[in-house]
């Protein structure tokens, strides 16, 4: 879009400055592009997600209008889209401000876009671009600002730089986050210490200096061209709302899958021959888990076989089956 045109340049400073989550205000002309833009920077960074706050248009009128304008606490981590010329002054404080806005000839290229110091808001706000005293982890892509700027003059097709610019965001996203999922898929207990009869094995904590150090022989250089500084980028990361969401979410979908396994490596036991030199206590204890399991399964729609669910069910009547009749009473109407 036109209103993205300026900010072409800065493209790998505002992919960082979302990645770490930091609060940022997107002024503009209007709400269509204000919402526009906060969308497009909020969405820059898949496959990760965004996990932090955003609002494609903020008014004066929004509740949490003192919040976001008070000086006595630091911004939260949020992306605020505004046009009133009022947050200009309001506003200030923040510690990124996006300014974007129609360019006023076609042949005017945004060369002339610097990052701009805070302090010259006030006099500037009628210029795109951004104004941060941010200084970037990771150095420039020059050769994609080459290309996108030369498309800019050649009036090529706007899909068509959109494309060139998801897969350069793309391509830096994955980069970042392939060396983050290898050493979280490390932290999997192996598979032979699932054992039908003990609850499964604890998934190992994440130990952020283990990571570092992964980084030597596996790190982004291996995918990725540009040069910079990757470990304190990361280090940055861990502190941020994206990481907190990103390892919430494997590790939920670790645990999930561990339970499956648990459940595969009970339906290949040999039940009967477990259940001979057990009590009665130690046998219904194990119906009730078994019960709790398949609950959760279906629940949480584990990654389970549907027929290993049914193998599940068939054992517990089988363990039922096998008890005196006052105790499959119970069991079988709780």
């Amino acid at each position: 879009s036109c209103a993205s045109k300026p900010v072409l340049i800065h493209i790998q400073m505002l992919w960082e400055l979302m990645l770490l989550g930091e609060p940022m205000v997107v002024m503009a002309p209007c709400p269509s592009v204000s919402s526009e833009m906060v969308l497009a920077l909020t969405s820059c960074l898949a496959p990760l997600r965004y996990c932090c706050d955003f609002r494609p248009y903020f008014t004066i009128h929004d509740s949490e209008f003192k919040e976001y304008t008070t000086r006595t606490q630091a911004p939260p981590n949020i992306v605020v889209g505004v046009t009133n010329p009022f947050f200009i002054k309001t506003l200030q404080h923040w510690p990124h401000i996006l300014r974007v806005g129609e360019l006023r000839m076609a042949g005017d290229l945004p060369k002339q876009v610097k990052v701009k110091k805070l302090a010259k808001l006030k006099t500037l706000d009628t210029k795109p671009g951004i104004y941060t005293s941010y200084k970037t982890f990771l150095h420039k892509d020059k050769t994609l600002i080459k290309r996108l700027l030369k498309g800019i003059q050649r009036k090529r097709p706007s899909e068509v730089q959109s494309a060139l610019l998801r897969r350069h965001l793309l391509e830096l996203t994955q980069s970042f986050i392939i060396p983050l999922e290898h050493y979280m898929a490390s932290l999997m207990p192996l598979q032979r210490a699932i054992t039908p009869w003990k609850n499964p094995p604890q998934i190992r904590p994440f130990c952020q200096e283990d990571f570092m150090k992964s980084l030597e022989h596996a790190g982004p250089q291996l995918t990725c061209v540009l040069k910079g500084d990757w470990l304190g980028l990361y280090r940055r990361f861990f502190k941020s709302p994206n990481f907190d969401g990103w390892f919430r979410q494997r590790h939920r979908e670790m645990s999930q899958k561990l339970e499956a396994l648990h459940l595969e490596a009970i339906c290949e036991a040999d039940i009967v021959a477990w259940m001979k030199d057990k009590s009665e206590v130690e046998i219904v204890d194990l119906v009730l888990k078994l019960r709790e399991k398949l609950v959760r399964a279906r629940c949480q729609h584990l990654p389970v076989k549907e027929e290993t669910l049914q193998r599940v069910s068939l054992y517990i009547d089988t363990i039922i089956g096998s008890l005196p009749e006052d105790l499959q009473a119970v069991l079988h109407h709780p």
